[in-house]
């Protein structure tokens, strides 16, 4: 098998074309943490980005970070928290659900459309998505979309690049969207040992006027920490606006015979 380490976007394009030339497939990695979804594949070639690497612009005013597609998530995170800016979409770290250590990088987050639970308020990473620099399966290099949130450049290929897997071309460098990170949040914790009780919890808490940003199920016996079932909702922003939606959304789900196990700023 041969593994491929380019350090540039022409390096890329000419492993690409190298291997275009031999009609051989390349399964395209950078930090490798998701290759634990979906079925392995078996090909001739690894094309590993890694080397690919590094934030190459940001600008907190503008709200708008440029960086290599195999950036750890871990150091843009680190440059984000510094100026109080976060990724909305809240990147899903799967480690520990796929039994792998690898780094999740911030191109294999965008390729893959992933996002946490603040999506259905934020958007998912597909909405956050500016502009990239790519090759494609043809050996071409090629640019899309650009370093503003609105911009008039044709085609939005950032849609259609979220989600593709790799499929489609090889990010050498994306542009993402930034937002300021929420001045205080509070969770709260509420008893559904059954689904369809959560089920209901949450449908009521997010059809609510107090916006949560974040909810989730979590059934007996998944941590060590759950009670025995519960939902646990989220409430972020201006930190007298978090403690009156919190204490508001905990009286109307309590009115409804839910029973509060915890509330967490």
């Amino acid at each position: 098998m041969t593994r491929f380490l380019p350090t540039s976007i022409d390096d890329l394009r000419d492993a690409v074309a190298g291997a275009l030339a031999a009609a051989e497939p390349v399964e395209i990695i950078a930090g490798g943490s998701k290759r634990g979804l979906g079925r392995p594949l078996q090909t001739p070639h690894v094309l590993d980005l890694s080397r690919l690497s590094g934030i190459r612009d940001y600008a907190p005013n503008e709200l708008v970070m440029t960086a290599g597609a195999a950036t750890p998530l871990a150091e843009i995170g680190r440059a984000l928290s510094e100026a109080g800016q976060m990724l909305a979409f809240e990147p899903p770290d799967f480690r520990g659900l796929l039994g792998d250590d690898r780094e999740p990088t911030l191109g294999g987050v965008l390729a893959c459309n992933l996002s946490g639970p603040r999506r259905i308020k934020a958007g998912a990473a597909r909405d956050h998505f500016l502009g990239f620099r790519a090759v494609s399966g043809r050996g071409e290099i090629f640019k899309a979309g650009g370093k503003v949130v609105k911009n008039v450049t044709g085609y939005d290929l950032c849609k259609l690049m979220a989600g593709s897997y790799g499929t489609l071309a090889a990010l050498e460098e994306v542009t993402v969207k930034v937002l300021p990170r929420p001045e205080a949040e509070a969770s709260l914790m509420l008893a559904a040992k059954a689904p369809d009780a959560a089920s209901r919890l949450m449908a009521a808490a997010l059809g609510s006027p107090h916006e949560v940003s974040g909810a989730a199920y979590l059934p007996a016996g998944c941590a060590p920490w759950v009670p025995p079932g519960c939902v646990v909702l989220r409430v972020e922003g201006p930190e007298p606006s978090v403690a009156a939606r919190s204490r508001a959304l905990q009286d109307e789900l309590a009115a409804g015979a839910c029973q509060i196990l915890e509330k967490e700023n």
